[in-house]
């Protein structure tokens, strides 16, 4: 079991954002954006699935697991409180969730299923985090320019994506999920992820009127498919979700820990009689959510 610690991050998000504040870029910001527009419920619907799953395993398994899922459902319930915050900026600036629609029609969609559907979501859906996270981390080039306390922001919430990377898997194995039905979900999920990000992305820098100029697609190019792109980079540990002998925790998280270590001015930990109560405030901030890519 991973020993999960709750940080709470020691920043102002109440400062309104520039409007390309990923350095300047517009690609770069669009797609952030995009993807901050999709944690709040799609975090939420992790902390449920995964309490959820683990409420479902006999008493002793539950008993492994309960330390390891009280850190990140505080974890988890940060970032969708940060992001929350955040996300309203961007409605200030006139951009438009399109997302969270879609995650409600799959929530409903998913109604009185079997736990280890919910659960097999997440696992494969904190894969594509966790992967975003590995590779945001090792080139941290991409948030050169940005101003500090985001540039924080992103950097934390990478670092604690990589560390829990392996919860939601771990509960699918402990409930008796299969590789068959593991695989399955991966695909969908992979195709709903990255339909949904593109979708919103692109409606970002259309109500930004930045979708026709050149050094929008210069720089999606770059940061997608050049040298350091994230889909030349991320096609291979994407795939090896797929394999029969994959555990997330085969990961290295090394790069995690370095980027909590130099963060560690950005934040306090939480103690384990705080965390609850720090966790329960955060929780009720934000309606009951949807799955996400689900």
């Amino acid at each position: 079991m991973n020993e999960l610690v709750v940080r709470r991050l020691l920043i102002d998000l109440d400062a309104p954002s520039a409007r390309h504040w990923a350095g300047g870029d517009a690609f770069r910001t669009a797609f952030f954006n995009a993807l901050s527009m999709s944690f709040p419920l799609g975090e939420q619907f992790f902390i449920d699935a995964v309490r959820d799953g683990v409420k479902a395993l006999p008493q002793p398994a539950r008993a492994r697991f309960a330390d390891e899922v009280r850190g990140v459902v505080g974890q988890e319930a940060t970032h969708r409180h940060l992001h929350a915050r955040f996300n309203a900026h961007l409605r200030r600036q006139g951009l438009r969730n399109r997302w969270e629609a879609r995650i409600g029609d799959r929530i409903r969609a998913l109604a009185g299923a079997d736990v280890r559907h919910r659960v097999a979501i997440t696992a494969a859906t904190e894969h594509f985090t966790a992967l975003f996270a590995d590779h945001l981390l090792a080139h941290p080039r991409w948030l050169d320019g940005t101003e500090p306390r985001l540039r924080t922001l992103w950097l934390w919430h990478c670092a604690e994506e990589s560390e829990h990377r392996s919860t939601a898997f771990d509960v699918y194995v402990a409930l008796g999920g299969n590789l068959r039905w593991r695989r399955r979900w991966f695909r969908v999920v992979s195709a709903y992820f990255v339909t949904d990000l593109l979708r919103q992305t692109l409606a970002n820098l259309w109500r930004d009127g930045t979708w026709w100029h050149a050094s929008t697609w210069r720089s999606a190019a770059s940061f997608l498919f050049g040298r350091d792109g994230l889909v030349r980079r991320g096609f291979g540990p994407w795939r090896a979700y797929l394999r029969a002998d994959f555990h997330p925790g085969a990961g290295d998280t090394a790069l995690a820990q370095r980027w909590l270590r130099e963060l560690a001015p950005s934040y306090t930990v939480v103690v384990p009689r705080e965390a609850s109560r720090h966790t329960s405030e955060l929780t009720v901030s934000a309606p009951r959510a949807a799955p996400q890519n689900g």
